[in-house]
């Protein structure tokens, strides 16, 4: 019973600071950091004790999974080449760096440990990423390729880190070995991922439209994913993405709109209470780390957290300029293919680099013993390190972000915003057309004013007005089924276009909740009027 008092408590903490955060202008992961931390402080209180397992598998999948979601597809495929040098390269850069600076800074840290810390805190936080560019106006490619990198980087820290403990319990590493296990750990990770988003596909076609069972659904999909991929000895990140990018675009195929809607509502509550019990969590850990590293006097913490987390930051920015820039000088393919980014935004995808759970997560769950009479070496720094990176990443990096976008007058797509009102444009002139080659006949005159007025006014952009025109109980029921079977052919139109790739998956998305929204109005009207 403490256990769920002390939840209770913390939903509640979690709740109250997302009501305050736009207030104090502090970034809501900061925040909630820094009050874990003065929770953890306050004396009496008990110790919550952060289980790794419970990261792993309660937290990490619908994380990403939802990250996954609303990720489009296409845009993720167009933007492969940038996303896979930082969620592999940048990462595997990072843990080398870390590794240097450890073993040659740090007296006690052999090269073993040295890896398993720099894997631990390479791969940034896909909660932190995203919440650091939420509400931002930065231009859609840099948001693309954040979002990309981190449903991929998790999994290349995660494996390196897997190889990395083990060769501090074998005390030696077969590279070449380790990367055929890399690509095959990765490999099959997508492959289960993809045949359980194919499952739940299947599942979902052949039951009933069923709102809560549906919803129900969703959430099964990503512990479903990780789990089997994990018995596996597989990537259950790479699964779960990959099951996640599978089923997101075909879900106007299986969801009806009250599915949609309900399901959207359920996850928003839940990833709203999975991140913000995440970073109260981390900040909460604190006292438990400082209880194990007696040895160490305070100011050789912090130069030791400060060095780790200077190259930390150091190693991405030293590997985004280059690996932005080199492969267009050296491939004329790439110059083609993509646009020239700027100075301004590559610093901006190299600042953008804060880590969250799964390195402390990770960092919990190192085994205590590699032996039966040998302990991890240096285990609880490692711990205090990762901790330190996480917090000095948050602060430093979260901060400052929102300041180094206003300082570059770094601004959002406008082509994004004329694409989208171009959309919305053809969507009403073609449901007009087809108004007056479908209804013009069949319908009285009252009605097919009423009718058309709604898509002439939103064409026109002006105020809408009721007509003052009675209409019977006949009419309005007529009038009620006509507008819905043109809501669904606006979407089945809007769907066309993504077929054709004449706009992205998150358009769809935005047009399709507005249609849904105005549809479940349109059907509790028409029951009532039945």
């Amino acid at each position: 019973m403490e256990d769920v008092g002390l939840i209770i408590i913390l939903l509640s903490i979690v709740t109250a600071l997302a009501q305050v955060t736009d207030r104090v202008r502090i970034p809501y992961p900061i925040l909630l950091v820094l009050a874990g931390i003065g929770i953890g402080l306050v004396p009496g209180l008990p110790h919550i004790h952060l289980n790794p397992d419970v990261v792993f598998l309660i937290f990490l999948p619908p994380v990403l999974y939802a990250a996954a979601w609303y990720t489009s597809w296409p845009d993720f495929k167009a933007h492969i080449r940038p996303i896979s040098l930082l969620a592999i390269g940048c990462v595997l850069f990072t843990t080398v760096l870390v590794a240097m600076a450890a073993h040659y800074f740090i007296p006690g840290f052999d090269w073993p440990e040295s890896f398993v810390l720099g894997a631990i805190i390479s791969p940034p936080d896909a909660v932190a990423a995203t919440a650091a560019t939420k509400g931002l106006k930065i231009p859609k490619r840099i948001i693309t390729i954040l979002e990309g990198e981190s449903l991929v980087n998790d999994a290349t820290g995660l494996i390196a880190y897997r190889y990395a403990i083990a060769a501090t319990a074998s005390g030696s590493f077969i590279f070449w070995l380790a990367g055929i296990n890399f690509f095959y750990v990765a490999s099959l990770g997508v492959v289960v991922g993809l045949a359980v988003g194919y499952v739940f596909y299947w599942i979902h076609r052949i039951t009933p439209d069923n709102a809560t069972t549906d919803t129900t659904f969703t959430l099964l999909a990503p512990y479903a994913s990780y789990l089997i991929a994990e018995e596996f000895e597989a990537s259950g990140v790479l699964a779960v993405v990959a099951a996640g990018l599978f089923l997101s675009p075909r879900s106007s195929e299986i969801f009806s709109n009250r599915t949609r809607l309900q399901a959207t509502a359920v996850w928003d509550t839940m990833i709203f209470i999975l991140n913000g019990l995440i970073f109260i969590l981390i900040g909460l850990q604190l006292p438990m780390i400082f209880e194990n590293l007696g040895k160490f006097s305070m100011g050789t913490l912090l130069l030791y957290g400060t060095l780790v987390s200077a190259v930390t930051i150091v190693a991405r920015i030293l590997w985004v300029f280059p690996g932005t820039y080199l492969p267009r000088w050296l491939s004329k393919d790439v110059r083609n293919r993509e646009p020239r980014p700027g100075m301004r935004q590559v610093a901006i995808v190299s600042w953008a680099g804060m880590r969250g759970i799964v390195s402390l997560a990770a960092a919990l769950a190192l085994p205590l013993m590699i032996s039966d009479n040998t302990a991890f070496p240096n285990r609880d720094l490692i711990i205090f390190l990762t901790f330190c990176v996480i917090f000095s990443t948050l602060v430093v990096q979260g901060v400052s972000l929102r300041k180094l976008i206003r300082l570059f007058r770094i601004t959002g797509d406008g082509e994004h915003q004329q694409v989208e009102e171009r959309t919305r444009l053809a969507v009403a002139t073609q449901v007009i057309e087809h108004i007056e080659e479908s209804y013009s006949l069949g319908l009285s005159a009252a009605v097919l004013s009423q009718i058309k007025s709604k898509y002439e006014i939103r064409i026109q952009r002006l105020q809408k007005e009721q007509s003052a025109e009675k209409l019977t109980a006949e009419q309005i029921e007529e009038f009620l089924k006509i507008q819905l079977e043109l809501i669904r052919h606006e979407r089945r139109f809007v769907l066309d276009m993504r077929r054709q790739h004449l706009i992205n998956d998150e358009m769809v998305r935005k047009i399709e909740y507005e249609l849904d929204l105005e549809e479940a109005r349109l059907e509790l009207e028409l029951e009532k009027a039945e």
